[in-house]
């Protein structure tokens, strides 16, 4: 059996959905904060990620993952080109020889350092966008604290296929 699903609903769902909106808000704003940083050879993603290493001593894998809202594995690919470029080094921890730490060298805090003025001049330009800035952020950091959801029971019936 086919099933179909109606264009008023199709409609319904594009215009409403929070995770179709969320996604492209940031496209737009990855979009903005690539260009931005680009001529200090940065991506959004390293500046964030150069910005959660200057914490002054190597943290640990697991708390810049959460800081980031990412998996380790996601880190990790993350960071390879960082390393790479000398920007970030990784140390076994002292403390767990399984566990690993990460810190910000010195060449990844003069990185860090140039793009902070590049970021806060978009960041201001687009403040200056939105209607009410500071809801904005709190709506999407309370949508980042929000549990992840229980696992489907193996029970729960998926899509027809």
């Amino acid at each position: 059996m086919t099933s179909t699903v109606s264009l008023d609903t199709t409609l319904h769902v594009r215009d409403t959905c929070l995770c179709l909106h969320a996604q492209r808000a940031a496209r737009a704003l990855a979009r903005r904060f690539d260009g931005a940083l680009r001529p200090v050879g940065l991506t959004n993603g390293q500046f964030s990620l150069l910005n959660a290493l200057n914490g002054g001593r190597p943290a640990p894998m697991s708390l810049v993952a959460a800081t980031l809202g990412a998996d380790r594995t996601t880190l990790t690919a993350a960071l390879k080109p960082l390393v790479r470029e000398g920007l970030a080094e990784i140390s076994v921890d002292p403390d767990d020889h399984r566990a690993r730490r990460v810190a910000l060298t010195a060449a990844g805090q003069d990185r860090l350092a140039a793009a902070l003025p590049l970021w806060a001049a978009v960041h201001a330009a687009l403040e200056t966008e939105l209607a009410d800035p500071e809801r904005a952020r709190l709506d999407l950091l309370t949508l980042s604290a929000l549990p992840a959801p229980a696992a489907p029971s193996a029970t729960t019936e998926g899509p027809s296929r």
